[in-house]
């Protein structure tokens, strides 16, 4: 499944585990990615892979059902 949000292009980014004893591995940190269905501007109903910021900042607007 890909883990970027269609409405603002967050993705996941890399970065470095860091121990107590400062030894380093690499990781990984994932955007809070949900499934929704949305109504487009259109007044089309399409479902999207939508980050919880944005879902919360109100960018789009859910499809009542």
């Amino acid at each position: 499944m890909s883990k970027i949000c269609e409405v603002c292009g967050k993705k996941p980014v890399c970065g470095n585990k860091v121990s107590h004893s400062n030894k380093r591995s690499s990781r990984w940190w994932y955007p809070n990615i949900q499934s929704i269905r949305v109504k487009l501007p259109s007044g089309q109903i399409k479902r999207m892979k939508v980050c919880t910021r944005c879902i919360k900042a109100g960018k789009i607007q859910k499809a009542v059902s």
